[in-house]
Protein backbone atom coordinates (compact mmCIF):
# COMPACT_ATOMS: atom_id res chain seq x y z
CA UNK A 1 0.00 0.00 0.00
CA UNK A 2 1.43 2.99 -1.12
CA UNK A 3 1.16 6.68 1.36
CA UNK A 4 -1.43 8.15 -0.85
CA UNK A 5 -3.86 4.80 -0.38
CA UNK A 6 -2.93 5.14 3.33
CA UNK A 7 -3.81 8.74 3.83
CA UNK A 8 -7.01 8.46 1.86
CA UNK A 9 -8.11 5.49 3.95
CA UNK A 10 -7.42 7.22 7.02
CA UNK A 11 -9.28 10.30 6.18
CA UNK A 12 -12.01 8.40 5.10
CA UNK A 13 -12.35 6.81 8.48
CA UNK A 14 -12.18 9.96 10.30
CA UNK A 15 -15.17 11.58 8.64
CA UNK A 16 -17.60 8.76 8.95
CA UNK A 17 -17.06 8.13 12.96
CA UNK A 18 -19.51 11.10 14.96
CA UNK A 19 -17.79 13.71 16.57
CA UNK A 20 -18.25 13.25 20.51
CA UNK A 21 -19.13 16.79 22.01
CA UNK A 22 -17.18 17.24 25.35
CA UNK A 23 -20.20 17.48 28.63
CA UNK A 24 -20.39 20.09 31.27
CA UNK A 25 -20.22 19.98 34.36
CA UNK A 26 -24.10 19.25 34.66
CA UNK A 27 -23.38 16.67 32.75
CA UNK A 28 -24.77 18.07 29.56
CA UNK A 29 -23.25 18.34 26.17
CA UNK A 30 -21.30 21.60 25.17
CA UNK A 31 -21.56 24.42 22.15
CA UNK A 32 -24.41 26.53 22.33
CA UNK A 33 -27.01 24.25 23.84
CA UNK A 34 -24.73 24.07 27.01
CA UNK A 35 -24.58 27.75 26.63
CA UNK A 36 -28.41 28.77 26.17
CA UNK A 37 -29.18 26.27 29.08
CA UNK A 38 -27.06 28.18 31.59
CA UNK A 39 -27.89 31.48 30.88
CA UNK A 40 -30.17 32.56 33.32
CA UNK A 41 -29.15 35.38 35.30
CA UNK A 42 -28.82 38.76 33.41
CA UNK A 43 -25.49 39.86 32.68
CA UNK A 44 -23.64 36.55 33.30
CA UNK A 45 -20.59 35.68 30.70
CA UNK A 46 -20.96 31.98 29.84
CA UNK A 47 -18.38 29.96 28.32
CA UNK A 48 -18.87 27.05 26.74
CA UNK A 49 -16.38 25.03 24.27
CA UNK A 50 -14.16 28.68 23.66
CA UNK A 51 -17.63 30.69 22.89
CA UNK A 52 -18.24 33.20 24.98
CA UNK A 53 -22.33 34.61 25.27
CA UNK A 54 -23.00 37.26 27.22
CA UNK A 55 -27.08 37.62 27.93
CA UNK A 56 -27.58 41.52 27.95
CA UNK A 57 -29.89 42.55 31.39
CA UNK A 58 -33.28 43.86 30.81
CA UNK A 59 -33.95 47.56 31.35
CA UNK A 60 -35.61 48.70 34.07
CA UNK A 61 -39.30 50.17 33.00
CA UNK A 62 -39.69 53.55 32.04
CA UNK A 63 -41.06 55.67 35.13
CA UNK A 64 -44.56 57.46 34.05
CA UNK A 65 -44.75 61.02 34.08
CA UNK A 66 -46.74 60.98 36.90
CA UNK A 67 -44.34 58.53 39.05
CA UNK A 68 -41.16 60.34 37.80
CA UNK A 69 -42.26 63.51 39.80
CA UNK A 70 -42.56 63.83 43.29
CA UNK A 71 -46.43 63.68 44.44
CA UNK A 72 -45.69 65.05 48.25
CA UNK A 73 -43.93 68.15 46.92
CA UNK A 74 -47.06 69.91 46.82
CA UNK A 75 -48.28 68.62 49.94
CA UNK A 76 -45.25 69.75 51.44
CA UNK A 77 -45.29 73.27 50.44
CA UNK A 78 -48.85 73.75 51.49
CA UNK A 79 -48.48 72.40 54.86
CA UNK A 80 -45.08 74.82 55.37
CA UNK A 81 -47.42 77.66 53.57
CA UNK A 82 -50.18 76.96 55.88
CA UNK A 83 -47.71 76.73 59.20
CA UNK A 84 -46.06 79.86 58.44
CA UNK A 85 -49.63 81.22 58.12
CA UNK A 86 -50.37 79.75 61.72
CA UNK A 87 -47.19 81.51 63.18
CA UNK A 88 -48.14 84.88 61.83
CA UNK A 89 -51.25 85.21 62.31
CA UNK A 90 -50.84 84.44 66.08
CA UNK A 91 -47.98 86.97 65.95
CA UNK A 92 -50.13 89.43 64.81
CA UNK A 93 -53.30 88.67 66.55
CA UNK A 94 -52.31 91.15 69.54
CA UNK A 95 -56.23 92.70 70.30
CA UNK A 96 -58.09 89.50 70.20
CA UNK A 97 -59.11 89.66 73.91
CA UNK A 98 -59.43 91.97 76.71
CA UNK A 99 -55.78 90.35 78.53
CA UNK A 100 -53.95 90.11 74.84
CA UNK A 101 -50.91 92.65 74.56
CA UNK A 102 -52.66 95.38 72.65
CA UNK A 103 -55.95 95.05 74.67
CA UNK A 104 -56.10 98.61 74.97
CA UNK A 105 -56.21 99.01 70.83
CA UNK A 106 -59.33 96.69 70.67
CA UNK A 107 -61.67 99.31 70.96
CA UNK A 108 -60.36 101.60 68.00
CA UNK A 109 -60.09 97.89 66.02
CA UNK A 110 -63.69 97.66 65.96
CA UNK A 111 -64.44 100.76 64.98
CA UNK A 112 -62.33 100.09 62.03
CA UNK A 113 -64.27 96.68 61.41
CA UNK A 114 -67.52 98.09 61.14
CA UNK A 115 -66.12 100.62 58.73
CA UNK A 116 -65.49 97.74 56.26
CA UNK A 117 -69.03 95.86 57.51
CA UNK A 118 -71.03 95.67 54.53
CA UNK A 119 -74.58 96.51 56.49
CA UNK A 120 -73.55 99.64 56.71
CA UNK A 121 -72.24 99.87 53.59
CA UNK A 122 -76.26 99.24 52.15
CA UNK A 123 -77.62 101.33 53.80
CA UNK A 124 -75.83 104.08 53.06
CA UNK A 125 -76.19 103.33 49.28
CA UNK A 126 -79.95 102.47 49.71
CA UNK A 127 -80.94 105.52 51.54
CA UNK A 128 -78.24 107.55 48.81
CA UNK A 129 -80.51 106.11 46.06
CA UNK A 130 -83.53 107.41 47.79
CA UNK A 131 -82.69 110.67 48.50
CA UNK A 132 -81.07 111.53 45.32
CA UNK A 133 -82.09 113.02 42.17
CA UNK A 134 -79.64 113.52 40.03
CA UNK A 135 -79.23 110.78 36.67
CA UNK A 136 -75.50 111.25 37.38
CA UNK A 137 -75.87 110.21 40.93
CA UNK A 138 -78.36 107.49 40.55
CA UNK A 139 -76.40 105.63 37.88
CA UNK A 140 -73.53 105.40 40.56
CA UNK A 141 -75.21 104.55 43.36
CA UNK A 142 -76.94 101.42 41.48
CA UNK A 143 -73.39 100.64 40.47
CA UNK A 144 -72.39 100.44 43.88
CA UNK A 145 -75.40 98.47 44.78
CA UNK A 146 -74.46 95.97 42.32
CA UNK A 147 -70.66 95.93 43.68
CA UNK A 148 -72.04 95.43 47.34
CA UNK A 149 -74.00 92.52 46.33
CA UNK A 150 -71.67 91.10 44.16
CA UNK A 151 -69.21 90.74 46.72
CA UNK A 152 -72.14 89.64 49.18
CA UNK A 153 -72.39 86.64 47.09
CA UNK A 154 -69.06 86.00 45.98
CA UNK A 155 -67.72 85.71 49.15
CA UNK A 156 -70.62 83.88 50.63
CA UNK A 157 -70.10 81.35 48.33
CA UNK A 158 -66.15 81.25 48.91
CA UNK A 159 -66.71 80.59 52.49
CA UNK A 160 -69.08 77.54 52.00
CA UNK A 161 -67.10 76.37 49.22
CA UNK A 162 -63.56 76.14 51.53
CA UNK A 163 -65.50 76.02 55.23
CA UNK A 164 -61.60 77.11 56.83
CA UNK A 165 -62.62 78.07 60.56
CA UNK A 166 -61.66 81.10 62.15
CA UNK A 167 -58.81 81.06 64.37
CA UNK A 168 -58.69 79.44 67.61
CA UNK A 169 -58.47 83.21 69.65
CA UNK A 170 -61.40 84.82 67.49
CA UNK A 171 -64.13 86.09 70.21
CA UNK A 172 -67.32 85.56 68.25
CA UNK A 173 -68.35 89.05 69.41
CA UNK A 174 -68.70 90.17 65.90
CA UNK A 175 -71.75 92.83 64.42
CA UNK A 176 -74.59 91.51 62.40
CA UNK A 177 -73.04 87.95 61.60
CA UNK A 178 -74.76 85.00 59.04
CA UNK A 179 -74.28 81.24 59.50
CA UNK A 180 -71.31 81.45 56.86
CA UNK A 181 -69.84 83.75 59.09
CA UNK A 182 -67.99 80.88 61.26
CA UNK A 183 -65.82 80.37 58.56
CA UNK A 184 -63.28 82.98 57.50
CA UNK A 185 -61.70 82.78 53.77
CA UNK A 186 -61.29 84.85 52.62
CA UNK A 187 -61.85 87.66 54.19
CA UNK A 188 -64.86 89.51 53.87
CA UNK A 189 -64.08 93.11 55.35
CA UNK A 190 -60.88 93.19 52.99
CA UNK A 191 -62.48 92.39 49.69
CA UNK A 192 -65.01 95.13 50.55
CA UNK A 193 -62.79 97.16 51.41
CA UNK A 194 -60.57 97.10 48.17
CA UNK A 195 -63.41 96.95 45.90
CA UNK A 196 -64.96 100.11 47.52
CA UNK A 197 -61.55 102.19 47.75
CA UNK A 198 -60.77 101.49 44.15
CA UNK A 199 -64.80 102.95 43.30
CA UNK A 200 -64.38 105.69 45.33
CA UNK A 201 -60.95 106.86 43.85
CA UNK A 202 -61.76 106.12 40.16
CA UNK A 203 -65.18 107.77 40.10
CA UNK A 204 -65.29 110.71 43.02
CA UNK A 205 -63.41 113.98 42.73
CA UNK A 206 -61.48 113.86 46.20
CA UNK A 207 -59.38 115.97 47.61
CA UNK A 208 -55.85 114.75 48.31
CA UNK A 209 -55.92 113.99 51.92
CA UNK A 210 -58.99 111.87 51.85
CA UNK A 211 -57.22 110.26 49.05
CA UNK A 212 -54.65 109.18 50.44
CA UNK A 213 -56.91 107.78 53.41
CA UNK A 214 -58.93 106.22 51.18
CA UNK A 215 -55.72 104.25 49.94
CA UNK A 216 -54.42 103.60 53.43
CA UNK A 217 -58.68 102.54 54.44
CA UNK A 218 -58.39 98.95 52.78
CA UNK A 219 -55.06 97.54 54.00
CA UNK A 220 -56.19 98.87 57.71
CA UNK A 221 -59.69 97.52 57.66
CA UNK A 222 -57.70 93.99 56.84
CA UNK A 223 -55.07 94.40 59.54
CA UNK A 224 -57.48 95.01 62.07
CA UNK A 225 -59.15 91.76 60.92
CA UNK A 226 -55.90 89.89 62.23
CA UNK A 227 -55.19 92.19 65.10
CA UNK A 228 -58.51 90.99 66.55
CA UNK A 229 -57.89 87.40 65.79
CA UNK A 230 -61.34 87.22 63.11
CA UNK A 231 -58.63 85.62 60.32
CA UNK A 232 -55.45 84.54 59.06
CA UNK A 233 -52.95 86.89 57.23
CA UNK A 234 -54.04 84.66 53.45
CA UNK A 235 -57.73 85.13 54.39
CA UNK A 236 -56.88 89.19 54.03
CA UNK A 237 -53.96 89.07 51.70
CA UNK A 238 -56.22 86.98 48.82
CA UNK A 239 -59.50 88.99 50.18
CA UNK A 240 -57.44 92.38 49.27
CA UNK A 241 -56.98 90.72 45.87
CA UNK A 242 -60.28 89.37 45.24
CA UNK A 243 -61.90 92.56 46.02
CA UNK A 244 -59.36 94.48 43.68
CA UNK A 245 -60.89 91.56 41.15
CA UNK A 246 -64.11 92.70 41.71
CA UNK A 247 -64.08 96.72 40.73
CA UNK A 248 -62.84 95.02 37.53
CA UNK A 249 -65.79 92.53 37.07
CA UNK A 250 -68.15 95.59 38.54
CA UNK A 251 -66.47 98.08 35.73
CA UNK A 252 -66.72 95.77 32.95
CA UNK A 253 -70.55 94.94 33.63
CA UNK A 254 -71.30 98.79 34.41
CA UNK A 255 -74.90 99.83 34.95
CA UNK A 256 -75.95 102.75 32.98
CA UNK A 257 -79.21 103.82 31.35
CA UNK A 258 -78.10 102.68 28.15
CA UNK A 259 -76.78 99.01 28.70
CA UNK A 260 -79.55 98.53 31.32
CA UNK A 261 -82.68 101.30 30.42
CA UNK A 262 -85.54 98.61 31.88
CA UNK A 263 -83.44 98.72 35.54
CA UNK A 264 -83.18 102.43 35.14
CA UNK A 265 -86.69 103.04 34.04
CA UNK A 266 -88.08 100.90 36.93
CA UNK A 267 -86.03 102.46 39.42
CA UNK A 268 -87.66 106.12 38.02
CA UNK A 269 -90.92 104.86 38.58
CA UNK A 270 -90.27 103.35 41.85
CA UNK A 271 -89.19 106.92 42.93
CA UNK A 272 -92.16 108.73 42.05
CA UNK A 273 -94.55 106.12 43.10
CA UNK A 274 -92.80 106.57 46.76
CA UNK A 275 -93.16 110.58 46.69
CA UNK A 276 -96.87 110.68 45.34
CA UNK A 277 -97.75 108.02 48.43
Amino acid sequence: MTYVEYRGQLRHHRDTQPEEQPKTESGHQGGLTGASERAGVPGQLISSQGLFLYQRPHPPPALSEEASTNPSFMATLLRSLLAFDHWASNQLGVCTREDSPWACGRPLMKIIEFSGHGVPWLAATLCGLYVNRSPAGRELLINMLFALVLDLISVGLLKGLVKRKRPADNKMDMFATVSVDQYSFPSGHATRAAMVSRFVLHHLTLPAPLQVLVVFWAPVVGLSRIMLGRHNVTDVIFGLAMGYVQYSVVEYFWLSPVTAPALFAAWGESKCLSRNL
